[in-house]
C-alpha cells in the first residue's frame, strides 16, 4: 500500500501509558530526535486500528504502540538521501530572502553560508538532501544542487556550514553546548526540521485531544518494511487536513512525513528518505576543512552582523507587542498587536523592497468584518490576517477562522 492511502479507519481508545514518555527522555538528546512527543500518547485520542492490510504483511500493531514504539527507538546512527518537496502556493523563497537581505547575502557573499539564511530554503520547491548521524556530537546535512552543494556539518563542538557555489564558510565553536529547552543538541538551527522524524515529532506535539491519531496499513520506503501512522485534525477550520508518518517496523524511525491540506490536491510537505542505512558512517563525513580561498565567517561576526540587521528591521518596521493566544489545538490562532496601530508595510511607503512587495500583493485578500477592515496573507498552510489598525491574527487555519478571530478579539 502507498504510504499516503487512505484505509478510512476511525474511532477512539483510552490515553496512552507512560512508557512513550520514559522513551522520549532517553532519546530526545539526538540530532534525529528520536523521541516523539511521548506525552501525545497520553493525551490525544489514539484509534486502536490495527495495521493488517496492504503490503508488506506486518505484525498488527494499535496506534498506541507504534507511537510508544516511536519514542522508545534508540537509533543514533544513520546516514542516507532524503527527498523534500514544499508547495505552500508562494513564489520561491530562495530569491525572496535575498531581496529582503542586503547586498544580494541571500545570493553571494559570507552570508550566504548561513544556516539561518541557506535552510529557509527547504520551505519551497523540491530538494535532495544528503543526511548522516553517528550519536549525538556528529550530524552532517547536504542541500544537493545540480552545480552545487550546501553543507552543514556538527562535529564535536565545531559546526561549520560550507557553500560551494560562492565559496563562503560559516563557522561557530563550542556549538556542544548550545541546546534548546528539551536539552537537545542539533546541528541545524531550532525550528528548522530537516528529516522526516523532525517533522513528526513537530506533528505529534500540536495533539492535545484534538486529534485523530490511526493505523492506516503498511508500506515501502527506501527499501524498509513501515507502517504508516495518520494524524487527523478533529476541529474544523484547520488548513492541515492530514498527516501521514512511515514509520519503520524494526526500529521505530520515521521513513517519510507527508502533510496534506483540508483543501485539497497535492501535499504541502513531502519529505522521506529515497535510501537510508542505518549502519555507522564513515568518520569522513563528519570533517570539514575551509578549501583555499573560501571566505570564513565566524558565528560572533554573523550574530553582530545579523542584530545589526534586526534593529534595522524593527526602526522600519516597529517591534510588536506581546502574542494573545486565541483557540487550541490545531484551530490555535496568535494575535499579535503593533505599536501605534502600524499600517501595513508597502513599496510606496519606502519599507518593503517591490520584489517583496510583488510577493505580499499576490497572497493578500483584502477583507471586512465587525473589525474594520485588513488583509488576509495566504498560504496553503500558513494564514495572516493583518487589520488595517495594527493587529496581527496567524495561524495553521482558514481565511474564516481568522475573520471570526478578528471579530470576536477584544
Amino acid at each position: 500500500m502507498a504510504p499516503n492511502d487512505s484505509a478510512g479507519t476511525n474511532g477512539t481508545a483510552a490515553p496512552g501509558t507512560t512508557g512513550a514518555v520514559a522513551g522520549r527522555r532517553k532519546a530526545v538528546r539526538y540530532i534525529v530526535p528520536f523521541a516523539v512527543a511521548g506525552v501525545a500518547a497520553a493525551t490525544i485520542g489514539l484509534v486502536p486500528a490495527l495495521a493488517n492490510s496492504g503490503d508488506p504483511d506486518l505484525p498488527e500493531i494499535t496506534a498506541q504502540e507504534l507511537i510508544e514504539k516511536i519514542a522508545a527507538s534508540d537509533t543514533q546512527q544513520l546516514s542516507g538521501t532524503v527527498k523534500i518537496s514544499t508547495d505552500l502556493g508562494i513564489p520561491s523563497l530562495g530569491g525572496l530572502a535575498g531581496s529582503f537581505l542586503p547586498d544580494g547575502a541571500g545570493d553571494k557573499g559570507p552570508a550566504s553560508a548561513d544556516p539561518q539564511t541557506r535552510l529557509t530554503e527547504l520551505a519551497s520547491g523540491t530538494h535532495t538532501l544528503r543526511v548522516a548521524a553517528d550519536g549525538p556530537d556528529k550530524q552532517r546535512v547536504s542541500i544537493l544542487d545540480d552545480a552545487s552543494e550546501y553543507s552543514l556539518i556538527h562535529n564535536g563542538d565545531q559546526v561549520w556550514a560550507y557553500d560551494s557555489k560562492s565559496n563562503a564558510v560559516y563557522h561557530a565553536q563550542n556549538a556542544g553546548k548550545a541546546h534548546d529547552r528539551a536539552g537537545k543538541e542539533q546541528a541545524a538551527p531550532d525550528g528548522v526540521p530537516t528529516t522526516p522524524k523532525a517533522l513528526a515529532e513537530q506533528a505529534l506535539k500540536a495533539a492535545d485531544g484534538t486529534t485523530s491519531v490511526t493505523v492506516d496499513g503498511t508500506a515501502q520506503v527506501a527499501g524498509r518494511d513501515a507502517y504508516r501512522l495518520v494524524i487527523k485534525p478533529e476541529q474544523s477550520g484547520s488548513t492541515i487536513g492530514s498527516i501521514t508518518v512511515a514509520v519503520d517496523a524494526e526500529n521505530g524511525v520515521p521513513l517519510k512525513f507527508t502533510l496534506r491540506p483540508s483543501s485539497g490536491g497535492k501535499a504541502v510537505v513531502d519529505a522521506g528518505f529515497t535510501s537510508v542505512d542505518f549502519g555507522k558512517p564513515d568518520a569522513s563525513s563528519f570533517s570539514f576543512t575551509p578549501p583555499k580561498g573560501a571566505e570564513v565567517t565566524e558565528a560572533d561576526e554573523a550574530k553582530e552582523h545579523g542584530k545589526a540587521e534586526a534593529e534595522k528591521a524593527r526602526g522600519d518596521l516597529g517591534a510588536l507587542d506581546g502574542m494573545n493566544v486565541i483557540g487550541k489545538g490545531w484551530n490555535t490562532i496568535a494575535e499579535i498587536k503593533t505599536p501605534g496601530g502600524a499600517a501595513l508595510p508597502s513599496a510606496e511607503s519606502g519599507d518593503v523592497p517591490a520584489g517583496a512587495q510583488q510577493f505580499l500583493d499576490a497572497l493578500g485578500d483584502k477583507v471586512t468584518g465587525k473589525f474594520g477592515s485588513g488583509t488576509v496573507f495566504k498560504t496553503r498552510l500558513v494564514n495572516a490576517l493583518m487589520t488595517d489598525d495594527g493587529h496581527v491574527y496567524v495561524g495553521a487555519v482558514t481565511k474564516d477562522a481568522l475573520v471570526n478571530a478578528a471579530n470576536n478579539a477584544g
